[in-house]
């Protein structure tokens, strides 16, 4: 099969945001993702999205299938901008399509389809402007986040708030710097869990991981931060977290937590992949936080390889799996 592969170059600017590209993939990601897409067989053309280069390369070369993990440019729609020209040009791609995509980057509107669904979500509000009356429903702690952003982007330990003062500059921080809506939502105290969905043939989904940040004492962010992200494994600065997979869950909580990420899936409309972050509380309640239907895919620090691999998969096999699930529907998007 031949194969493009999309994506953005995680690049360094000065200018830019010390997270600006935090969402792109690295060179070590991108060359893994070929040299297992080689060794099952296909051969593969790569295409860095920031440039013009996307639309000359369609227009020149056909393809029997794109391998998209590109985030896109810019705006709040930037991860559908790909599968939207593919979807044009009449070409199949792995991953959800545009509308699933543009819906998960915005968490407030994904959490009210997860509220009519009846999936345990922390109570929110979005504030627009930074003045808005803070709603008597939401109980402190409180956490603020940039609404449409992804790899935990504007969010550190100050982003978790027990009073109103504190809260209120975090919100007008965040609106100021990331020029969007500012989601507040209560902070779950409980076991930080993800879950990924990974379709091929059939819906399955793959051995719960749990983050233990006790031993981030030294850091003091005891949650997926922005900077727990991007410098985890630095015992310098404390960013040290524990992996558990398959999480240390009973049987009952376990099956619990997976039905909420597989309901989640379903109800985001996501295809062949996603991850879905979960904060499980003293009550062994799955409250979900948000899902991402284009979770990292570094083989070595990304979560959800590290999940593939407890199910028992090779990296080069997920990646085939993923392949093969798009290809399996080719066509009918």
């Amino acid at each position: 099969m031949k194969v493009a592969l999309t994506y953005n170059l995680k690049k360094k600017d000065p200018l830019k945001p010390a997270d600006y590209f935090s969402e792109c993939d690295s060179e070590e990601t991108i060359n893994s993702v070929v040299s297992a897409l080689k060794t099952k067989g296909h051969s593969v053309d790569t295409i860095d999205v920031e440039y013009p280069a996307l639309f000359s390369y369609f227009r020149k070369n056909t393809v029997d299938m794109v391998f998209n993990i590109a985030e896109g440019k810019h705006g709040r729609f930037r991860e559908s901008e790909v599968p939207a020209v593919l979807d044009y040009l009449n070409i199949p791609y792995t991953g959800s399509n545009t509308f699933s995509l543009a819906l998960a980057l915005n968490k407030a509107l994904t959490k009210k389809i997860l509220k009519a669904e009846n999936i345990p979500t922390p109570n929110f509000q979005l504030f627009t402007r930074g003045d808005e009356v803070l709603s008597a429903e939401l109980k402190f702690p409180l956490i603020v986040k940039p609404n449409c952003e992804g790899s935990a982007k504007g969010i550190n330990k100050a982003n978790v708030v027990s009073n109103k003062e504190d809260l209120f500059q975090k919100v007008k921080e965040c609106i100021d710097v990331y020029r969007q809506e500012a989601l507040v939502e209560e902070f779950i105290e409980g076991k930080e869990l993800t879950v990924g969905i990974l379709e091929n043939g059939k819906t399955r989904v793959l051995p719960i991981l749990e983050i233990d940040f006790s031993s981030c004492k030294k850091s003091g962010e005891y949650f997926y931060s922005w900077k727990m992200k991007e410098f985890q494994g630095d015992s310098e600065l404390g960013l040290v977290p524990e992996f558990y997979c398959p999480a240390r869950l009973d049987e009952k909580t376990e099956a619990i937590v997976k039905e909420a990420a597989l309901r989640t899936h379903r109800a985001v409309g996501c295809l062949d992949i996603s991850r879905t972050d979960i904060r499980l509380d003293k009550f062994n309640i799955p409250y979900v936080l948000e899902i991402n239907p284009l979770p990292g895919l570094d083989p070595k620090e990304s979560n959800f390889p590290i999940m593939a691999y407890a199910a028992g998969m090779k990296y080069e096999d997920l990646i085939e799996a993923i392949l093969m699930s798009a290809s399996e529907r080719k066509g009918l998007n």
